[in-house]
């Protein structure tokens, strides 16, 4: 396959950390995973003033972190998939951070992304707001937490998440509709989706699996 680095995307409750592993374990592929464990979280939630700042700083740098360690370990000597894209980080600031937050994040942001390695090709979940919520609450129920954010919240993010992607060009970009399948429950939905990748070239694909 001519595409060494993959980064998976999309909103809370599009699928991406699963779909990563079981891209990865098909592919023999290393697999990369967000650290998602942010002390500020709670409270950014509940709405402290300062926490979205803070819980926005605290992501950024372990995300830069760990894709630091990515490219001075080597990783890339064989294929590897991430369930994130750096340039996700964006989308959250932008929708979280007032100006004057802006101001500060975006010059950390600009000196950090410089050490980014880019990947190869972004596999993007596209689904409809209505689909992402019945989804996070399907997830709350079968964890311990039970927790899914507010509904205009989830739509903000995924609105946010459509208009970037759609001016996105920084690599390759394969957008999935996924509101009819399940990419997970389905070995053939994932085995027509590697097809789709491998005959990939630049630019970008609009793809609706088979269901």
């Amino acid at each position: 396959m001519s595409f060494q680095y993959i980064a998976v995307e999309g909103p809370m409750g599009a699928g991406k950390t699963p779909l990563a592993q079981k891209l990865a374990a098909r592919l023999d592929a290393a697999l990369v995973v967000e650290e998602t464990e942010n002390p500020f979280l709670a409270d950014f939630y509940g709405g402290r003033p300062g926490a979205a700042l803070q819980a926005q700083l605290f992501y950024l740098l372990n995300r830069h972190r760990q894709q630091l360690s990515l490219r001075q370990g080597d990783l890339f000597a064989q294929a590897t998939i991430a369930d994130y894209l750096f340039d996700k980080d964006k989308i959250f600031a932008y929708l979280n951070l007032d100006d004057n937050e802006l101001f500060i994040y975006q010059r950390l942001y600009d000196l950090l992304a410089r050490d980014v390695p880019a990947p190869d090709l972004v596999i993007y979940l596209q689904a409809p707001t209505d689909v992402i919520l019945r989804r996070l609450r399907e997830q709350a129920k079968a964890s311990d937490e039970g927790f899914t954010p507010e509904d205009a919240y989830v739509r903000e993010l995924n609105e946010a998440y459509q208009h970037f992607f759609f001016h996105y060009t920084a690599t390759p970009l394969l957008v999935v509709e996924t509101s009819h399948v399940d990419l997970l429950a389905s070995d053939a939905a994932v085995d027509d989706l590697l097809r789709q990748v491998r005959s990939m070239n630049r630019g970008t694909r609009y793809y609706v699996p088979r269901t």
